[in-house]
């Protein structure tokens, strides 16, 4: 007979005691996991009824507060959500130091510890540092950008457009999937307006005309058309570069499209209003249970029908219990997206003057958040699936060493029990520790639109007013006062509702 190690030998108390103490460590983590270790939902919840009410300012105030839930893992998280929190509240500094944190943090996270990817491995990807998508990491540049534009800063706004530049270049060259996100039509456009406004007609065009192109070549999957404000953007630069070729071609696509000359603009002001609508999506966890028995697949079936958790804490601490019982299930968790798509079809943009009669425009859609994200998730996707699919592998073999390991650890007379009771607990923390990554930026707005005026010289209030999809307008929002000059270029945030 094979002898048991003088360590576990020495008296069936002995051996009882080693095995209580490992269990009730295993315990301990159960609880630990199956409490939750991502981030808190309640924040977020506050921050949109804070925006809700047309309230930034408190909605900052929350994210602020919230600061110790994100940790040392998701510090560019924190700086993305707390930089757009100000950038809506009008603090437009202070947002620019939090999203220049997260762009040196991008930076920083192209490199990372093998140790850090190995405890993902072990356990889920929410131990791995948030790096955000390509898409994230361009509004980034976006939003501090539009900072600039907000304080008049146009110089500085067009530094960024060339970071926005450089960023989508270095994209487009190293993208892997065809067709994946690889550029960006909203930034490009927005690159032509902060151009235009300082007088570089020829980096507009260009930017307008790359613009141009990827709205028409992504408009499957974007569901963002072409803005018809940007034909008359290709018309009127082209007209003032002298491009005759190009403008005679644009004019034949646009026949019906007018314009301001460009030669006509030193003698107006024009406004630029941004609108934010609605509400980022957001990711949940989608499970996937597989069984490798007949018994498992009686398990799994029974338990979708027969568990009623209230919250997603206790169905994974139900299905840790039950599924560590039966030894035989491996779960693969994966995210999924939740749009939260926003009930705003269009702004209704006036400037009236002191005297004289309101000027209006309707806004244009130029970025659909949900879409973007839709997209990078499934760019995403096959290399989600296929680590999730290697890490439940790997923690099914290694919750079966730990049984047979326990089993040889310790008295002849307690191998069953101990074994049964460590392998439930081992199989129970695979399961328990499987989480999709669901972080995202979710402080951005589900949709951007833009309005475009040009007006004359002089005192003027901005209302803007949301139309709903359903039909009908909802509360006008509050009025600006307006002192514009001739040849200025003033640029307007409007948050207008979830």
């Amino acid at each position: 007979m094979r002898p048991y190690p003088p360590s576990t030998t020495a008296s069936p108390r002995g051996g009882r005691f080693i095995s209580f103490r490992c269990l009730s460590l295993l315990c301990w983590g159960l609880l630990w996991v199956v409490s939750g270790c991502g981030l808190a939902e309640n924040h977020y919840l506050l921050i949109d009824q804070s925006l809700a009410a047309h309230d930034a300012r408190r909605a900052d105030a929350i994210m602020a507060q919230a600061e110790s839930e994100y940790g040392s893992r998701n510090r560019l998280l924190y700086s993305m959500d707390r930089g757009m929190t100000l950038h809506l509240a009008g603090d437009y500094v202070q947002s620019n130091n939090l999203l220049e944190q997260a762009s040196m943090e991008v930076e920083r996270l192209y490199t990372r510890s093998i140790r850090t990817e190995t405890a993902a491995f072990l356990t889920n990807d929410n131990m791995l540092p948030f790096e955000g998508d390509p898409y994230e990491h361009v509004m980034i540049n976006v939003v501090k950008a539009l900072n600039y534009a907000a304080m008049g800063q146009l110089t500085e706004a067009v530094v960024e457009a060339r970071q926005i530049d450089h960023r989508l270049n270095v994209l487009a060259d190293s993208a892997k999937e065809k067709d994946g996100y690889r550029e960006d039509a909203f930034a490009r456009y927005l690159t032509g307006v902060l151009y235009e406004s300082t007088g570089d007609m020829n980096n507009a065009f260009i930017a307008y005309r790359k613009a141009y192109d990827i709205y028409e070549a992504t408009k499957g999957w974007s569901r963002t058309p072409m803005p018809p404000m940007l034909r008359a953007d290709l018309l009127r630069t082209a007209e003032a570069l002298h491009l005759t070729t190009e403008f005679e071609e644009y004019r034949h696509q646009f026949p019906e499209t007018r314009w301001v000359s460009r030669s006509d603009q030193p003698n107006l002001a024009q406004v630029v209003v941004i609108s934010y609508n609605g509400r980022a999506p957001r990711k949940e966890e989608a499970f996937l249970d597989i069984p490798v028995s007949l018994s498992a697949l009686q398990l799994v079936l029974l338990n979708r029908g027969v568990v009623h958790a209230s919250n997603r804490q206790e169905r994974r601490a139900a299905d840790s219990v039950l599924y560590g019982l039966n030894g035989r299930v491996v779960r693969v968790a994966l995210p999924k997206l939740m749009p939260q798509k926003t009930q705003v079809a269009q702004e209704s943009v006036s400037l009236v003057p002191k005297e004289g009669t309101p000027i209006s425009a309707t806004s244009e859609l130029v970025y659909n958040g949900t879409a973007l994200a839709e997209r990078a998730l499934s760019d995403r996707m096959p290399g989600i699936t296929t680590k999730a699919l290697a890490r439940a592998a790997v923690k099914f073999a290694a919750a079966e060493a730990a049984t047979r390991g326990s089993q040889h650890a310790v008295n002849k007379g307690d191998a069953p029990w101990v074994g049964l009771l460590v392998g439930v607990l081992a199989h129970g923390l695979a399961i328990a520790f499987e989480a999709a990554d669901t972080r995202s930026w979710r402080t951005l707005p589900d949709e951007i639109q833009i309005s475009r005026l040009w007006v004359p010289p002089g005192e003027y209030e901005s209302r803007v007013q949301a139309l709903m999809r359903g039909g009908g307008a909802a509360q006008a929002g509050a009025t600006r006062p307006l002192m514009l000059r001739a040849g200025e270029t003033l640029f307007l945030i409007e948050r207008v509702m979830l």
